[in-house]
């Protein structure tokens, strides 16, 4: 029998908490057929094995454990792949969203009939980097993807069975859940919901990740950067005709200063744009050699018929 609600969660170094997260979801959700998906994304603490155990002890949850670090928008998209639920939610392994803040997202999605619900942080506790690169993603998204101005993208979501479905088409190597979303529907709402402070470990959140994410979303969920490079070349080879006609009409080929900024600005656009196609040739070259999503070490998978 197909459960009203999946909860997927990406595990990473979650031992401390993942059982307690675990008590808290079934007494919040004690009056829906739920199942849980838990996917360790290659932690270096005991998630596997607590993970593993908490599997074996309870028929409701599902356990995936990848052989290594894949990040976590892989790790979501595997446990999406084994989510059977008509309603699935993503959520954290570290408590800042509240179990209880679930059924926001399912009264939301019923009450408008909706194919995915964001919950939308009334007071953020992260830390304030991680706050401004949410921000900034959000910022793109909304150029890059198509994403409403006023619709805040999180990590705490509701998606329906339908959508998931279209999600997991995908195979290649760099999913982004919010870009896949988009590419499929526009039937898409928040939900106020409170946010609350890490309670164990601390984040993983990086310059370096959040630079990679920008990359992930521009190139490979885009074309806004080869139009921008298109915009800015025809731009230029404006500005450069125009300074020819003023040196042709000032009869002043003479001075050097202004050239050669000019070649230096050409040459700059240039590598820019070198830069951003390589990108985009790097990413085709590696969805092309197989590189694969994730790679299962163990799952426990029970028989819901």
């Amino acid at each position: 029998m197909q459960p009203t609600l999946s909860v997927v969660i990406p595990v990473y170094n979650g031992a401390d908490s993942i059982e307690n997260l675990l008590k808290k979801l079934s007494e919040t959700l004690k009056d829906i057929d739920f199942e849980v998906v838990l996917v360790n994304d290659g932690s270096k603490d005991d998630s596997e094995k607590v993970c593993s155990r908490l599997s074996s002890d309870n028929q409701r949850v599902k356990f995936i454990s990848l052989r290594k670090n894949f990040g976590e928008f892989n790790a979501v998209i595997c446990g999406l792949n084994y989510a059977i639920g008509q309603n699935c939610v993503i959520i954290d392994d570290d408590f800042q969203q509240h179990p209880s803040e679930i059924l926001k997202l399912v009264n939301a999605a019923n009450a408008s009939d909706l194919d995915v619900v964001y919950g939308r942080y009334l007071d953020k506790k992260h830390h304030w980097f991680r706050n401004f690169g949410s921000w900034l993603v959000n910022q793109i998204n909304t150029f890059a993807i198509g994403k409403p101005a006023d619709l805040y993208l999180s990590s705490f979501k509701l998606i329906r069975q339908e959508i998931v479905q279209e999600i997991i088409q995908y195979k290649g190597p760099y999913p982004y859940i919010d870009g896949l979303i988009f590419r499929v529907t526009q039937n898409v709402g928040s939900v106020n919901v409170h946010h609350q402070a890490r309670q164990n470990g601390q984040s993983s959140y990086t310059f370096k990740k959040l630079i990679s994410l920008f990359l992930n979303i521009l190139i490979g969920y885009s074309t806004l950067p080869l139009r921008i490079c298109t915009f800015l070349g025809v731009i230029l080879s404006v500005v450069g005709v125009g300074l020819f006609i003023i040196f042709m009409i000032q009869n002043n080929f003479d001075g050097w200063h202004l050239p050669a900024l000019f070649v230096l600005l050409i040459v700059g656009f240039q590598l820019t744009f070198l830069g951003i196609l390589g990108e985009y040739l790097g990413k085709l070259f590696m969805m092309q050699s197989g590189l694969p999503q994730f790679v299962i070490k163990k799952k426990i998978l029970h028989d819901t018929n």
